[in-house]
């Protein structure tokens, strides 16, 4: 029996009872899979226990890697939402897509995936779940919205079959609703949105595991603010795995595991210390896995730089489509299919403003920061465009982590390289890491004469970036 798309829908006691008599299913390989991008809320690597993490328990997700294909380092564009969600759905960077102020709507000239997706491959193509961040921020008043309408700039509607918006509990009810609404014999597109792990951390305790037996990294001190809000966090990321499975079981009952590529990832980092809106890797490196039945074989890992630019190339390519010229991102499809492939050299990470707040002196920067960072597989060179802002997280500010952190500075009990890191104002313009020595980026190297021609290269990569996506800020110094 050949299941193709989703044209033939039988219930999961068939399929068993099929199965049961030896019958096995096969899927024709050069139909286009249906895809759905499950993407949960300032994830950051490796909060999955598929990682190896102990301080959390996914076992929908670890299913999922199990099957599929792990990502180690997979880096979001943005440590932000909205930035970090241009990048997927247009292949491109937000700088490129004039998008770095975040409570911006998508251009109508920028094409998106789930577009490309209809037009060309006639996927029927749909958003649900949590806000997807791409129609401008509703938190600006009524001017600004009048000025959205003004101008038709909310586009999402036009952009894709079916949008819905809801609370994590409701995304397997909304995906179910849209998969009885996709047409016989087509191909769909789901983008699933969850609110976890974002702040408000407030999953039940039944989540939540002992404070006393995790484990910190070394950006982060040991005390025990720190400790009980990353219990929390830890709470909403064990809640986010189950929501997760219950949109697997919807995929399941309908027969269609089989012939979907399952993407999961998260938007960008966790809202803590040296995390999101931070141009450390705790910002943008989050999980990240694919599941495609017939093409990957289960139970691999790559730590090929990935940036969340590919995410929709590669997608593309999976449906027999091409990549249009005006995408950035590199498809990985050869590494999903065990191909000849070259990964990439540099990565790029992009910082501006977060939320919709006014700027303020006194503020940190928390809601106003810029800057930019390139990786390598070792290396990482920041670029900070406004150093005079004092750090601060963005989300947490008021939680017990930062606050106590706060105090310990105040009180000097905190180790000079958590100072330095923190609490140095102004910040340093350059930073340079050697990330197999100091994981956590809490050595800052730039200038020291043994890493001069590691930074250069990565300064002159991003100066060539910089130029090529006429990016706004001024350029980083270069040596003669």
């Amino acid at each position: 029996m050949l299941f193709r798309r989703p044209a033939i829908r039988l219930p999961l006691p068939v399929l068993t009872f099929l199965l049961s008599l030896g019958l096995t299913l096969s899927v024709n390989a050069s139909s286009p899979p249906n895809i759905l991008l499950l993407l949960s809320d300032d994830h950051s690597y490796p909060f999955l226990s598929a990682y190896g993490a102990p301080n959390v328990r996914t076992p929908h997700l670890d299913r999922l890697a199990r099957e599929g294909i792990l990502f180690h380092r997979f880096f979001t564009s943005a440590p932000q939402c909205v930035l970090s969600r241009v990048s997927l759905m247009t292949g491109r960077s937000p700088i490129a897509a004039d998008m770095i102020r975040f409570s911006s709507p998508l251009p109508k000239r920028e094409i998106t995936l789930p577009e490309l997706l209809r037009q060309q491959a006639n996927y029927y193509t749909g958003v649900c779940g949590r806000s997807f961040h791409l129609d401008g921020s509703n938190r600006l008043g009524k001017f600004v919205e009048k000025i959205y309408e003004k101008h038709g700039m909310r586009t999402f509607e036009s952009r894709v079959d079916f949008l819905r918006k809801g609370s994590d509990a409701q995304v397997a009810e909304q995906f179910t609703q849209f998969l009885d609404q996709v047409p016989q014999g087509r191909p769909f597109f789901m983008w699933a949105n969850f609110s976890d792990p974002h702040h408000v951390w407030n999953a039940p305790e039944e989540y939540r595991p002992d404070p006393s037996q995790l484990q910190l990294p070394e950006h982060w001190p040991d005390l025990p603010g720190m400790r009980q809000q990353l219990a929390d966090y830890c709470a909403e990321v064990n809640r986010v795995d189950k929501r997760i499975g219950q949109v697997i079981a919807v995929l399941e009952s309908r027969g269609l595991m089989e012939t979907t590529l399952i993407v999961f990832a998260g938007d960008n980092g966790a809202a803590l210390p040296h995390g999101k809106g931070s141009l450390y890797d705790p910002g943008s490196n989050v999980p990240f896995l694919v599941r495609w039945p017939q093409v990957i074989q289960g139970g691999r890992q790559s730590s090929a730089l990935i940036s969340g630019e590919d995410l929709a190339p590669t997608l593309l390519q999976a449906a027999n489509l091409k990549v249009p010229s005006s995408m950035s991102g590199q498809s990985f499809l050869a590494l999903l299919k065990e191909e000849d492939f070259t990964a990439r050299e540099f990565l790029f990470i992009a910082r501006g403003p977060h939320g919709s707040a006014p700027v303020r002196v006194e503020a940190s920067s928390a809601p106003y920061d810029m800057g930019r960072a390139v990786r390598s597989n070792r290396y990482k060179f920041i670029y900070n465009c406004t150093p005079w802002t004092p750090y601060g997280p963005v989300d947490s500010a008021r939680g017990a982590a930062w606050t106590q952190m706060l105090a310990a500075a105040q009180a000097g009990k905190l180790s000079q390289e958590l100072m330095d890191s923190y609490f140095t104002t102004p910040r340093p313009v350059y930073e340079f890491y050697d990330l197999e020595r100091d994981p956590s980026e809490l050595r800052n190297l730039s200038g020291d004469p043994r890493y001069a021609e590691a930074e250069t290269t990565l300064r002159q990569a991003l100066v060539e970036r910089m130029i090529l996506e006429h990016d706004h800020l001024p350029l980083p110094e270069l040596p003669d």
